[in-house]
């Protein structure tokens, strides 16, 4: 791999990073990047959630003050993430390439849409509430919630692409909680979803490790910077980024 081609690597890692800890479609601008520079799409795509890693660790480590708030939500995440992700890269060694490349832009389209309803439906559902509890926030996660972290999670651990546009919609849908919180949940998402199948893929799968330690490098800087914008973007600037992401992202995989 020539010197030039190791410089866009690293700089893809460090973009990739600030978008996995922002609107959460980094494997958006890596995957692609990868396969362009030669590398075969199973191989980029295991080499791409390896070398990720590092964005969902320094993008959490940005928002450790986030996270401490709702803890219990968090190790939710961890676990429902980390076990979806299992299936996912099994479904990656295991089945044909083409299997999801019809379903997953309109699913992506889908949950962009839930994105941007997010706030419509929420006040509906608030409304149409009963009994003592109705109109308590909810601040953990019930088993619907839980059930659909766990199927983003399989998604997460096949692909990747518009992972964490899909998380979004399923937090800001199943919990009453802030967009800087649901983002920084997010990101830890990301992180225990790439940490479980990476280490799937390490074991069994051809790997890059040119292309891994370069992104390594690049995502870390660029998740804890991600976390650092991340925080400060006003609910709707955010959630209009990553409605415009999610949406790039369905374009770029049906083109």
């Amino acid at each position: 791999m020539a010197g030039l081609e190791q410089l866009v690597i690293l700089a893809t890692g460090l973009g990739a990073g600030v978008l996995t800890s922002t609107v959460g479609v980094a494997s958006l601008l890596s995957f692609p990047v990868l396969v362009a520079l030669g590398l075969p799409p199973v191989v980029a795509n295991a080499s791409n959630t390896v070398g990720l890693v590092p964005a969902g660790l320094g993008g959490s480590f940005g928002y450790r003050a986030e996270l401490r708030e709702h803890p219990r939500v968090a190790l939710a995440i961890i676990s429902t993430s980390a076990g979806g992700a299992v299936a996912g890269a099994a479904l990656l060694l295991g089945l044909p390439s083409g299997v999801f490349e019809a379903v997953v832009p309109w699913l992506i389209l889908f949950t962009c849409l839930l994105v941007g309803a997010q706030p419509t439906i929420s006040g509906w559902v608030s409304r149409r509430g009963t009994g003592p509890d109705a109109h308590r926030p909810r601040t953990r996660m019930s088993p619907v919630t839980g059930f659909f972290a766990a199927l983003t999670g399989v998604y997460g651990g096949y692909f990747g692409a518009g992972f964490g546009v899909m998380m979004v919609a399923v937090l800001g849908l199943g919990l009453d909680l802030e967009l800087r919180i649901v983002n920084a949940l997010k990101t830890l998402a990301v992180l225990a979803a790439n940490v479980v199948a990476g280490l799937i893929f390490v074991a069994v799968a051809d790997l890059d490790w040119t292309a891994i330690a370069l992104l390594a490098v690049g995502s870390g800087f660029g998740g804890y910077l991600g976390a650092r914008i991340g925080r400060r973007l006003p609910p709707t600037l955010f959630r209009v980024l990553v409605v415009l992401a999610g949406i790039t992202a369905a374009v770029a995989m049906l083109v």
